[in-house]
């Protein structure tokens, strides 16, 4: 095993597609992988495939909203494994619907609560101990949907953009403390909410390449993991453009109720 590969992982939302697939990537001898998911059944299977790979692997079945549960839990992670590595992947979407009558505040409350705050509360529970060993890397999983709002999913769209801001900041704050800080934005990636997502998925990635590319980034300690480079170029673009035009390209593509 290389030796810039982390030897405890932490990964939130291992459940899904490519929490699954990162946590197989790093699957190794004389690795320790920590699981959180919602999916008890799922978290098992996950768990057994880890093990068959040589990995010494942890779940956790939490709900990562209950902000108290996941701090407590973190730390006594933390006190027991110091990780090296953190992947905060749990998230979800939601969008206005094929009407367009739009989202309602529950769910957006629920998302922001899944993709925003929880993530932040994480960064706030491990940042402690990274910060007094001098080193470590947390990982944040935006969405190139951070470059431009999308009109069919507002909110998600905004939790990401956060998300995005987020760890660009913690990347320049903590750096010199030796605590790496990496914002990963991937386009669309073979899953049952990438399907249930409205609009178009050009250039769609299995989860298992995704965690390749992802893998990669956070081993080369890239500020932004944004892929696949045509998706990746195209949303950029949107973000320079007129927003006039800009929107005239996504009503073009179909991303509209």
């Amino acid at each position: 095993m290389k030796s810039k590969q982390p030897l405890t992982v932490l990964i939130t939302g291992a459940t899904g597609a490519i929490g699954g697939a990162l946590a197989k990537a790093y699957a190794a001898p004389g690795v320790t992988l920590i699981l959180q998911g919602r999916n008890r059944d799922k978290l098992t299977a996950l768990s057994s495939a880890c093990i068959a790979a040589g990995a010494l692997t942890y779940t956790h079945e939490m709900d990562v909203r209950d902000i108290a549960a996941q701090k407590e839990w973190i730390l006594q992670v933390d006190e027991q494994t110091p990780l090296d590595l953190v992947i905060a992947n749990a998230g979800m979407n939601i969008n206005i619907g094929s009407d367009g009558a739009g989202e309602s505040w529950e769910e957006v409350e629920m998302l922001l609560n899944t993709n925003l705050r929880s993530t932040m509360a994480l960064v706030h529970a491990v940042l402690p101990g990274m910060r007094q060993r001098g080193k470590g890397q947390i990982a944040l999983m935006s969405s190139l949907a951070a470059y431009f709002g999308l009109p069919v999913t507002p909110s998600y769209c905004a939790s990401k953009a956060a998300l995005k801001s987020y760890g660009e900041a913690l990347r320049g704050w903590l750096a010199p403390e030796g605590i790496k800080v990496n914002v990963i934005m991937p386009g669309y990636v073979e899953s049952a909410m990438c399907q249930n997502m409205p609009g178009p998925k050009p250039f769609l990635l299995t989860p298992e390449r995704a965690a390749q590319i992802i893998q990669r980034g956070l081993e080369k300690n890239r500020p932004r993991i944004s892929f696949p480079f045509p998706l990746n170029l195209g949303t950029w673009l949107l973000s320079v453009s007129h927003p006039a035009v800009a929107q005239r390209i996504l009503s073009w593509m179909n991303y509209r109720a």
